[in-house]
């Protein structure tokens, strides 16, 4: 898949580590819209949210490598919810992006954008959570691949290092991993699915940043904010999400104040792999009718 969008990486030292950042110019500068502001999700990096990047040219994108993922150093503390969103409303203020912003999150990014909005309401115009976490995964349809991979990650952090790191960065379970979540029978997309998690699921600072993420990512969700977001929101959730069924997603925002849904037919939790232009075509909607 092609990627053209060309990014000025800006490197930023905040709270003792450099933290990364791809900040992408509008491509229509003469109908420049707010900046958006995009936060990946559990062992991703930015290169996730690209192809959503290239559909959206009116708008100045920045995406950052969380810490301790990708090119960003690690926290110095716990890299939990509350950690992650203070790094997210540090970054907007360290790079003075102004309270038009639009803040979007990918499914753990769901959880950590919710929690920067909740904890900083006047900081940014709208909301969009895509494939947003909107049930326990210990609770929903499913929790018992969540206990698998609760068993993985516990078992990549008992082993000695060498052993550990081996098992957490396998590339066989990673492809087992990108199999169950992809849901288009396009084969040629399948591939290149399968190739970005190979070269990009793997890139965490250590077994102790990883293993943290993950409980964040299965203890937390998007309703744990949801009754504080007093701002509009725009939840784009899938038919086919393993991870938050169309009911728990209705659920979720019938919590939110401001809240409007739209589901996308045939797709999983992949939305930015699988169906970037129909998420960039909603978020387009949103911002335009709902950001001043």
């Amino acid at each position: 898949m092609s990627l053209t969008r060309a990014a000025d990486v800006r490197t930023i030292r905040m709270d003792g580590g450099l933290r990364r950042f791809w900040d992408f110019p509008a491509v229509h500068s003469t109908a420049e819209g707010p900046a958006i502001f995009m936060v990946h999700g559990f062992r991703g990096d930015h290169h996730g949210l690209l192809r959503i990047v290239e559909a959206l040219p009116e708008h100045r994108v920045l995406v950052p490598d969380l810490p301790g993922f990708g090119q960003s150093d690690p926290l110095q503390g716990t890299h939990d919810v509350a950690a992650y969103a203070a790094f997210v409303r540090g970054g907007v203020d360290r790079l003075a992006l102004g309270s038009r912003t639009v803040l979007l999150g990918h499914s753990f990014g769901s959880i950590i954008a919710a929690r920067a909005a909740a904890d900083a309401p006047d900081a940014f115009s709208s909301l969009v959570l895509v494939n947003p976490i909107s049930a326990p995964a210990l609770e929903g349809s499913s929790r018992m691949a969540t206990r698998l991979a609760e068993l993985y990650y516990r078992a990549g952090g008992a082993l000695p290092e060498g052993a550990g790191q081996a098992l957490l960065r396998n590339r066989l379970i990673v492809r087992a991993m990108s199999e169950l979540m992809a849901k288009t029978g396009d084969r040629r997309l399948r591939r290149w699915i399968h190739a970005q998690h190979r070269a990009y699921f793997s890139a965490f600072a250590s077994r102790e940043v990883v293993l943290e993420a993950f409980t964040a990512s299965i203890t937390a969700t998007v309703r744990d904010s949801a009754s504080s977001l007093n701002l509009p929101v725009l939840l784009i959730a899938a038919e086919k999400d393993d991870l938050g069924t169309v009911e728990t997603q209705r659920g979720l925002a019938a919590l939110i104040p401001d809240s409007t849904l739209v589901v996308l037919p045939g797709v999983g939790h992949l939305v930015h792999y699988e169906k970037p232009d129909a998420a960039a075509a909603h978020i387009t909607d949103f911002v335009k009718s709902r950001v001043r």
